[in-house]
């Protein structure tokens, strides 16, 4: 007999989840890198998913088979913008640099892991990403856009914070981390515009800067301005968020 019965206590099924690298060419190297920072890595073990780092493709049917064998998708940060053409507009003064060979395989993999009602968190460009791939668009830099903001780029330990937000409730985001103010750190320059189709706004900074989006026409599709993942130890609380999206992505393919 082979039926074994389930042991009392085994943890639950660890889902795959794939997570987006940073792509860099250092000077005077022969080769490019991928790079991830390891908080990433560390929060999805943590909280019970097993993460996969995903090498850049622009190969629809490369992108389909990473969707095929991860049950959410976590799009990271970095220092580059999005192409201002990805939201109908052209390059103003402030823009930083761009990485379009990322924006793009990101881009491919984020709408292809919405169709499938996949389970996608996105990490402060990964935010902005989520928002223009649901056709919203993006301040060019906050500090020449947007009357009255605040510093949004801190210079000290990212592991603490910068500025209070405000989660609103009855969203997904307050569901993880609770509602009202939350204390998060901040190192971007750029932010949400005009929110995407069935986009809305679930944080926002005493500025009036967008902090947290979240999709209505998706089971989980919430993008965060910030970084949880390095706030981990110091403000707990933040792994709620994390927890929310592995639970989702177990749901997701059991």
């Amino acid at each position: 007999m082979n039926n074994h019965p389930r042991h009392h206590g085994q943890p639950p099924r660890r889902p795959n989840i794939g997570i987006t690298p940073d792509w860099a060419q250092p000077e005077g190297q022969p080769f490019a890198r991928y790079e991830l920072k390891v908080p990433y890595a560390d929060v999805v073990l943590r909280v019970g998913g097993l993460p996969f780092v995903l090498p850049y493709s622009d190969d629809p049917t490369c992108v389909d088979a990473y969707l095929d064998r991860i049950s959410g998708l976590l799009v990271t940060g970095g220092a580059f913008d999005i192409p201002p053409e990805a939201y109908g507009e052209t390059a103003r003064e402030g823009l930083g640099v761009l990485k379009e060979g990322r924006t793009a395989f990101e881009a491919a993999l984020m709408k292809g892991a919405l169709k499938r009602n996949m389970p996608v968190l996105g990490i402060c460009g990964g935010m902005q990403l989520l928002n223009v791939v649901l056709g919203g668009t993006l301040f060019q830099d906050i500090g020449r856009e947007v009357p009255g903001s605040r510093v949004h780029e801190q210079p000290h330990d990212r592991t603490q914070p910068q500025h209070p937000v405000d989660v609103r409730s009855g969203t997904l985001l307050a569901e993880a981390v609770g509602h009202g103010q939350l204390m998060v750190n901040s190192t971007h320059h750029q932010a949400v515009r005009a929110p995407g189709k069935d986009v809305s706004i679930s944080a926002i900074a005493p500025d009036g800067v967008v902090e947290a989006i979240e999709s209505t026409v998706h089971g989980f599709a919430v993008g965060v301005q910030w970084h949880p993942e390095y706030m981990s130890t110091t403000i707990p609380v933040h792994v709620g968020l994390y927890k929310s999206f592995i639970q989702k992505a177990r749901e997701h393919r059991r």
